[in-house]
């Protein structure tokens, strides 16, 4: 029989799947409501949608590269302890190379394509890891970079996928000094690459806070200009890459290792696991028999 939409939300509703699993559930179930929960419960995935209200802020970043082509990405599981298990870092393997075959422009765009350009969605795909592993999981977010010949990507993932860096280098195939920059952008944390990359609303707004600062310190006025612009000078250095002092040779800037090298940063993403999440607060003991008692 035909599958309605009619069909479909209230399968959705009944399990929380997602509209495509619960689509293929009613197709392969001939439209047989009960049949396609129970379809769907075999498959792990009425199970993964329990799951959906839980608080899953830990996780890895995770880099794959091909050709001129590379993405980074954020995964998000419930305890870092998921992160040792090989499986999910299959599943960020599998993701990586899904995302660098068919560039979606967005994290929903790519749950919905099939994995890898044929079989089950990527959505399908991870309700079944969640299946498997016992956790929520989801992709969070992902950025694909693009590069030619003459250029270079740096990758670069600290701490078993706490943080992970991609840059991209333009005029050197230099890989080092890529993941060099990549290394430090992960321990210095930068927001923008250069001073010109940064709003001038954002500087403005900077400048009257110093500015106010200063006032408030007594400075004279006839000065506070020239202290505001050393300030502003610092707060350049705090934020973007260039300006900052090399962690491998604090004697230089960034931007003095990219021109020693010939090359020029044509930009740079940086993700920290969980960052701007709500984490969850469990007692470390608690969590550790969590894990014991899924043995």
């Amino acid at each position: 029989m035909a599958v309605t939409a009619q069909m479909v939300k209230e399968l959705r509703e009944k399990t929380g799947a997602g509209m495509m699993d619960c689509k293929k559930a009613l197709q392969e179930t001939e439209g047989d409501m009960d049949k396609a929960v129970d379809y769907l419960r075999e498959k792990g995935i009425s199970k993964a949608a329990k799951k959906a209200d839980r608080i899953a802020a830990e996780g890895s970043a995770h880099a794959e590269v091909e050709g001129n082509t590379a993405v980074l990405l954020e995964v998000n599981c419930e305890t870092d302890f998921v992160t040792k298990n090989d499986q999910f870092k299959t599943l960020l393997s599998e993701l990586g190379k899904h995302l660098l075959s068919e560039k979606p422009e967005s994290v929903e765009v790519a749950l919905q394509q099939p994995l890898h350009g044929n079989g089950e969605t990527l959505e399908s795909f991870i309700n079944s890891n969640i299946a498997k592993i016992g956790e929520k999981l989801s992709l969070r977010r992902f950025t694909i970079f693009e590069k030619s010949d003459q250029d270079a990507f740096g990758t670069y993932i600290h701490m078993g996928g706490n943080i992970g860096v991609v840059t991209v280098l333009e005029g050197t195939t230099d890989d080092k000094v890529a993941k060099d920059i990549a290394m430090h952008a992960a321990a210095v944390k930068p927001t923008y690459v250069s001073r010109d990359a940064v709003d001038a609303e954002e500087i403005e707004k900077e400048r009257e806070v110093l500015k106010t600062q200063a006032l408030n310190e007594g400075k004279p006025e006839n000065i506070v200009e020239k202290m505001v612009e050393g300030r502003l000078n610092k707060y350049f250095e705090d934020i973007c890459l260039l300006e900052q002092s090399f962690v491998k040779d604090p004697d230089q800037k960034v931007k003095q290792v990219v021109k020693n090298a010939g090359a020029s940063v044509k930009t740079f993403v940086r993700y920290e696991v969980g960052e701007g999440m709500e984490k969850r607060e469990d007692n470390f003991a608690d969590e550790v028999m969590s894990q014991v008692n899924k043995k």
